[in-house]
């Protein structure tokens, strides 16, 4: 990327990523791809214990400069690296993240390496630090040396992207010292384009610390959905909005759905 100043299309990113998100959640086979470490087996869903893949509306910048919708790629690989094969997660406990889902430890059936390791050793997620040190170090190690996925590009941790750290720390290799300003320009728009049939908008606020949350999301229901603009995140179901930490606005009534 050298000195290249990012190149920051607003309507051909806009484009891009409604064609990339079009099709919703990636099926394979009878598993279905939530995001990069969340599957569906069944009635049950599994974050991949150990590791940390982007958002599925997380932005990154490729080597070419351009924005790139790196969330949905990162899902779309893992369910193609999948295919047709079984998938079986040992059952770890409740995620932190959302006690109704199980962390997973999950093979893909013929596979002697965990998926966990797989995704990251592939550069499609990052491994999660626990007392300075990720289970699956190497893995990411060996990802970034090799600069696999994630790494030959230029993006933000995605825990620092649920948290909306807007100047957080640039990773992998087309991160040029002298473009931050840019680079997190790109990574965090001011008006994040809201994906096909995603139509929850979330907002980080103060004030929805007091329940233990990070934020507030409306519904199109709700009294006050036309009145927030510029969401921090959108989502495409009440689970995931809350998943990541907020909760329903209380002016939205119970009734209200998502369309």
């Amino acid at each position: 990327m050298g000195g290249r100043v990012v190149r920051w299309n607003s309507m051909r990113w806009l484009a891009i990523l409604l064609v990339a998100l079009a099709a919703g959640p990636a099926r394979a086979a009878d598993v279905v791809v939530r995001d990069g470490d969340t599957l569906q087996l069944g009635d049950a869903t599994y974050k991949l214990d150990g590791v940390d893949a982007p958002e599925f509306d997380q932005i990154c910048v490729d080597d070419h400069a351009d924005p790139w919708a790196c969330g949905v790629e990162m899902r779309d690989k893992v369910a193609a690296l999948i295919g047709t094969r079984p998938v079986h997660c040992d059952d770890l406990g409740p995620a932190p993240s959302y006690k109704t889902w199980r962390l997973g430890l999950c093979r893909i059936e013929g596979e002697s390496d965990s998926l966990n390791a797989r995704i990251v050793r592939d550069g499609y997620a990052m491994t999660i630090q626990a007392a300075g040190k990720g289970r699956y170090a190497a893995e990411e190690a060996a990802a970034r040396d090799q600069q696999r996925g994630l790494w030959r590009g230029c993006f933000i941790a995605p825990q620092e992207f649920r948290r909306h750290v807007t100047d957080g720390r640039l990773l992998g290799a087309s991160c040029p010292g002298d473009k931050d300003q840019e680079l997190h320009a790109a990574l965090f728009p001011d008006e994040p384009a809201m994906p096909p049939r995603c139509a929850i908008k979330a907002k980080f606020a103060v004030r929805a610390r007091i329940t233990g949350n990070i934020g507030v999301y409306q519904l199109q229901g709700c009294p006050s959905y036309a009145s927030l603009t510029r969401p921090s995140r959108w989502f495409c179901s009440e689970e995931d909005a809350q998943a990541a930490g907020f909760r329903r606005a209380y002016n939205c009534r119970p009734g209200a759905r998502a369309r």
